[in-house]
């Protein structure tokens, strides 16, 4: 069985490319990285995920505050946007960029498959959530591909199984997978305010909800929440004839 490093965040898309992977017959383990963000509930979830999928390898990995800077992810005095809707999130580099995020995580994780003879690592970006964020694109998946190899002297593919996927697409895709993704994704985190239940209209948030409502399903984060009494059931097409 071929192995696979699989970049565990927590959140929507790395939760379903985790159960996307098990899926194809990979052989998992997980890495999640604790950078001192803000919404730090998403390593909790990353370990419950991991709980869920009967990950036996699931490292985290502490970096510090390596990226503390003008990211409202990373310095609580900087204010986090709110939205009424997704048509008002400008173009360009969103503010809630942290620079090298994604450059450095690879190049972390490259280091760890190397040592464990992994020849594959999966992350969960998506062009989707680009939102001016460079480390996001295909481009930069391939240039740092042929950089870890001069590197290490050793072929490491990036699988971005979402990277080309609106956010329905991945909603869909997790429906059709095993149904113990969908019971993950009540326990994925979102919100960029580290809240539960997500309440706040940030840019991840909005483009998270637009993504369930499209695809015509309820979000399992928000069932979950209605559940334990925690929100009401949102007043959309989705959640009709729940009770």
């Amino acid at each position: 069985m071929k192995k696979a490093l699989v970049i565990l965040s927590g959140g929507q898309d790395s939760v379903t490319c985790l159960f996307w992977a098990i899926n194809k017959g990979y052989d998992c383990s997980a890495l999640t990285f604790d950078y001192d963000q803000l919404h730090k509930i998403e390593v909790e979830s990353a370990i419950k995920v991991a709980q869920i999928a009967g990950i036996k390898n699931h490292e985290i990995l502490s970096i510090g505050p390596l990226f503390s800077g003008k990211s409202p992810l990373t310095n609580k005095d900087v204010p986090l946007d709110q939205f009424s809707s997704l048509k008002e999130v400008s173009t360009g580099i969103q503010k809630t960029f942290v620079p090298g995020r994604n450059l450095l995580f690879l190049s972390l994780a490259a280091n760890k498959a190397y040592s464990r003879n992994i020849d594959t690592m999966i992350t969960g970006i998506c062009e989707e959530d680009f939102g001016g964020y460079p480390d996001c694109r295909k481009n930069f998946i391939e240039s740092l591909e042929k950089t870890i190899f001069l590197a290490l002297e050793k072929k490491i593919e990036i699988l971005t199984p979402l990277i080309n996927m609106k956010k329905s697409e991945i909603v869909m895709l997790a429906k059709e997978l095993p149904k113990d993704c969908w019971e993950a994704l009540s326990f994925s985190h979102t919100s960029y305010d580290g809240r539960y239940p997500p309440t706040s209209n940030d840019h991840a948030n909005l483009l998270r909800a637009r993504g369930f409502e499209e695809a015509g399903y309820p979000d399992p984060l928000v069932e979950r929440a209605v559940m334990e009494n925690l929100m009401e059931r949102p007043k959309t097409k989705n959640y009709e004839n729940k009770d």
